[in-house]
């Protein structure tokens, strides 16, 4: 199994841990830290192909002001 949490360190506390502890039992478990200042969620997303075509369609469509989706704010709950 393979969980990734995304957490702010001040955000760790005892409920975290007990999450984590609650999550996987008994099992042994690898804790790997990385500081995601640097984390680039784009790149990540466009190792696939098919997300690639998508999001490039996407960014296409959005300069040519084209299959935007419009809704008012107040229709927002």
């Amino acid at each position: 199994m393979y969980t990734t949490y995304k957490i702010k360190a001040n955000d760790l506390d005892s409920r975290f841990i007990k999450s984590v502890k609650a999550q996987f039992k008994d099992r042994e478990i690898e804790i790997v830290v990385s500081e995601c200042a640097e984390c680039d969620e784009t790149e990540y997303l466009l190792k696939s192909e098919a997300n690639r075509q998508i999001l490039e369609k996407s960014l296409k469509d959005a300069k040519a002001r084209k299959n935007l989706h419009t809704f008012d704010l107040k229709d927002i709950k």
